[in-house]
């Protein structure tokens, strides 16, 4: 293939999985390991969560699977109602509200943080409300202290999407910790990669002891309490105590090879967010404040994309600035996180009202105008500079 002169060569995501990483792997299957979910899934748990800083995390085989099984644990635990969410985020938050009985309710974003805007999500809440799913975009914290001070005080259950914000906080403390329970997501190109995988995190008990269950089709002896398992077992003397289904669940297991990759990914990870945050301040430093949105909350964040926003709404600008890209070999996704406007996709509309989608301004404007780029750590200052340079051209 020919490179053309200008090429940046620049992908979402590069080098995700290291020659380490495959080494480690490598070493790990010559000592003929069972591959399928045990010990190294186990301690990638254990590790993760004196990472994060929770008692207790689930690995399954996605992201996506990371938020079905949560709000399928929610139903179960707390039954059903109206959970606010943002239109801005990955398809499987809203189809896992949808798919578990719950009422989608939108809010709109604040655009410093592309994440839920706390006024909104209040004006949003009712006694039906269950709880907020907040989605924790691109790597920015979308917590406030207001937002968490309404919900405790109207007992209202807050779920942290942190899939793209591995290590970022609110008030010093880790996000996917503030809330009953949290989701991460390890697909290739996000902050690590366990190839596919993710992570449901909680310091309820009950949550987790469902999670685990859930997991592995519903089965009890997937359970850790002891007592839990006993009461199923005197309960149901009919049944066999290792095939007892006790809730209708699933199979998201993964497998010890994707523990292997992740526990040796988590240890370069701190020292990889360091560098993407300080490749994130660059490129917004070098933008063109003019053109572009620069303003953006960094308290907190922990990016693993260049959020490129246009100040304005100019399709012809737009269209520029993507043949640009186009022909630097700058790979790029419009609309941000999940496309854009979720409220625009056929698979929801149907639940909406006609046109809802347009309620939402600041969700639709990134729609339109926002893009990311990807920003991994091997990326040096000059690289950035010169991105922002074409960008600053055209």
């Amino acid at each position: 293939m020919m490179i053309r002169k200008e090429s940046l060569n620049w992908p979402l995501m590069s080098n995700n999985i290291s020659s380490d990483d495959l080494k480690c792997l490598i070493k790990f299957l010559e000592t003929n390991p069972r591959l399928t979910q045990a010990s190294q899934v186990s301690e990638f748990e254990k590790e993760w969560s004196e990472w994060l800083g929770v008692k207790y995390s689930v690995f399954v085989n996605s992201g996506s699977s990371a938020n079905i099984l949560t709000l399928a644990a929610v139903r179960h635990l707390y039954g059903t109602g109206e959970i606010i969410l943002p239109p801005l985020t990955w398809v499987s938050d809203v189809v896992a509200v949808i798919q578990n009985g719950f009422t989608p309710v939108f809010a709109d974003i604040n655009p410093r943080t592309l994440s839920l805007d706390d006024e909104r999500v209040i004006e949003k809440i009712t006694d039906k409300t269950l709880a907020v799913f907040l989605t924790h975009a691109q790597g920015f914290n979308g917590l406030t202290d207001r937002l968490i001070n309404v919900l405790n005080e109207r007992s209202i259950m807050l779920i942290e999407d942190v899939c793209e914000a591995h290590g970022s906080t609110f008030n010093g403390q880790k996000n996917g910790t503030h809330g009953l329970v949290s989701n991460f997501s390890f697909y290739y190109a996000h902050h690590m990669s366990t190839v596919e995988g993710g992570m449901v995190c909680t310091d309820d008990e009950s949550v987790y002891q469902v999670a685990r269950m859930l997991r592995s089709h519903g089965m009890v002896r997937e359970a850790t309490n002891d007592k839990l398992k006993n009461d199923y077992k005197l309960n149901h003397p009919d049944l066999s105590p290792d095939f007892i289904f006790a809730y209708p669940g699933f199979n998201f297991r993964n497998s010890e090879i994707g523990a292997v990759i992740g526990r040796n990914q988590l240890k370069r990870l701190d020292g990889n967010n360091e560098k993407r945050n300080k490749n994130f301040s660059l490129f917004l430093e070098n933008l063109n404040p003019e053109f572009y949105r620069t303003d953006f909350e960094l308290t907190g964040c922990c990016n693993y994309a260049f959020n490129l926003v246009m100040k304005h709404k100019d399709p012809d600008f737009r269209d520029r600035v993507e043949k640009t890209l186009d022909q630097y070999d700058v790979e790029y996704r419009r609309g941000s996180s999940g496309g854009g406007n979720q409220l625009r996709q056929p698979y929801l509309k149907r639940f909406l009202h006609e046109n809802e989608y347009s309620l939402y301004p600041e969700v639709e404007h990134i729609h339109f105008y926002g893009f990311y780029i990807g920003n991994y750590p091997e990326l040096d200052d000059d690289r950035i500079i010169a991105l922002c340079n074409v960008l600053n051209h055209i």
